[in-house]
């Protein structure tokens, strides 16, 4: 890589472009034009999570976790479906995880029909969704203010390091049980297999990893113009006010991370660029590489055709190195947002995961 500065820029802009179209309203806000005279408004737009589940008819719970580093983290739960009042002794734990500059809003943003953590919930399953660091549910710390630079100095390395075993031995504690199913979206997937892979203790927690458009290798991620148009397309429901309305940021770190992925074609560690840094974070010159094939979880995968970011060729690249692959799904005309956007997503996954853990439930 000749030019730092000029790859940055490029690769920035590759991997940003579907963020930026998905959050066209934000822009056309801005610039005086308002996105939300041209569609219905749903009376979901003022209302936080835990509102918008009441609303459902769903009950819920909300807790503040703190991370090892200090991090605030949101977590919610749906501790059952809206009309099971009953009490089922072992209700099996579903822990939710979305991805890269969203929230645990993802597993709630479409009708109960097609909202997978209500339709988990209406299974017989004990729900929880949680929120990394830095998302709209999730900007606080102990010490550090979000108005700080060094609050923001993470990336989805932390996320894997402390995140991810703070909130899922915080569940497995409050549910009393040894064990819980793990699913994830995007970077969701990122971070499983990062943690799943380096903390065997955690992994031997987690029954199965169900994971969605699983993101690893970025090295044939595509430049996105033409995935744009259809994507808006799928977009434009009446329901866009509510998305654009839980719309999440995420650190310049954690999306610098990603851009290093895409420079180097390796899955590593965040890279400090300065040989005396890296040193001092991870006692070597260079970042470490995460070595996916360490991860023995049971795992499931889903991914798509038309996916620009979890590409297919580099999700089959991903595959052999899993070494306890149940299954892997592609579905063809399936890009990156359509997991948990698609309006056949039920159909296509969701059913499907119900399927195999009310299953589990029986054996």
């Amino acid at each position: 890589m000749d030019n730092i500065g000029f790859s940055y820029s490029y690769k920035f802009q590759m991997w940003t472009l579907p963020v930026i179209a998905y959050w066209m309203l934000i822009i056309g806000t801005q610039n005086g034009h308002s996105w939300k005279n041209s569609f219905p408004t749903n009376p979901e737009v003022n209302m936080n999570l835990s509102q918008m589940m009441s609303y459902r008819g769903y009950p819920n719970e909300y807790y503040d976790i703190v991370t090892e580093d200090g991090y605030f983290l949101k977590l919610l739960r749906i501790p059952k479906g809206k009309e099971n009042l009953g009490t089922v002794p072992h209700r099996p734990v579903v822990y939710l995880q979305h991805g890269f500059a969203a929230s645990a809003f993802n597993w709630v943003a479409n009708l109960p029909s097609n909202s997978l953590a209500y339709l988990l919930a209406d299974a017989g399953c004990d729900v929880w969704l949680g929120n990394s660091r830095g998302n709209t549910w999730s900007r606080r710390h102990m010490a550090l203010s979000p108005d700080s630079e060094e609050f923001w100095a993470f990336s989805f390395d932390e996320m894997a390091k402390y995140d991810l075993p703070a909130t899922l031995n915080f569940i497995l504690k409050k549910t009393k049980q040894k064990e819980l199913y793990y699913l994830g979206h995007s970077q969701g997937t990122t971070i499983a297999f990062i943690s799943f892979s380096t903390n065997p203790k955690l992994a031997q927690k987690i029954k199965m990893f169900f994971g969605l458009a699983p993101v690893v290798s970025v090295k044939h991620i595509k430049d996105p113009p033409k995935e744009l148009l259809p994507l808006l397309k799928s977009l434009l429901k009446t329901r866009l006010d509510v998305y654009i309305s839980n719309f999440s940021g995420v650190s310049v770190q954690n999306a610098i991370h990603w851009i290093q992925l895409i420079s180097s074609e390796q899955f590593h560690a965040y890279d400090w660029e300065d040989p005396a840094l890296n040193m001092l974070h991870y006692h070597q010159a260079t970042p470490p590489l995460y070595n996916v094939t360490l991860m023995t979880v049971p795992t499931m995968l889903w991914s798509g055709g038309e996916d620009a970011l979890a590409d297919p060729i580099d999700v089959d690249s991903l595959l052999p190195n899993i070494s306890n692959l149940i299954s892997h799904k592609r579905i063809p005309e399936y890009n990156h947002l359509d997991f948990y956007l698609g309006m056949d997503i039920a159909q296509q996954v969701y059913y499907e995961v119900i399927k195999v853990i009310k299953k589990n439930m029986q054996t």
